[in-house]
């Protein structure tokens, strides 16, 4: 069984800083990607940002400049790292894997459990 267990989140001011860290575990041969979605009440789910294996990055417009994804591959860890944040920024954040159990295997996606973003003065 896969696991992706998130943590970081809580209350900060406008134009303070977090960082969410998203470690996956479990019967793994290779992850293909790890990133974050967000989702506000009354919204969608988007894509904040993604890393794949090779380090090639993404990143939602609305992100650029202020937020960073990496990724510690030999932990199967992926942090994302929250400056100058908004009220918008406001959000349950999920993370994401999108893994193989082996070379063979086709991918298959898994979802962290969420955790609670609060940006409020």
């Amino acid at each position: 069984q896969v696991q992706l267990v998130e943590s970081g989140g809580g209350l900060v001011q406008p134009g303070g800083s977090l960082r969410l860290s998203c470690a996956a575990s479990g019967s793994i041969s290779s992850i293909d990607a790890m990133g974050w979605f967000r989702q506000a009440p009354g919204n969608q789910r988007q894509l904040v940002a993604r890393v794949t294996s090779g380090g090639n990055t993404y990143y939602t417009d609305s992100v650029k400049g202020r937020f960073t994804i990496s990724r510690d591959n030999a932990k199967n860890t992926v942090y994302l790292q929250m400056n100058s944040l908004k009220p918008e920024d406001t959000a349950d954040y999920y993370c994401n894997a999108v893994l193989r159990y082996d070379s063979g295997s086709p991918s298959f996606s898994y979802w962290g459990q969420g955790t609670q973003v609060t940006v409020s003065s």
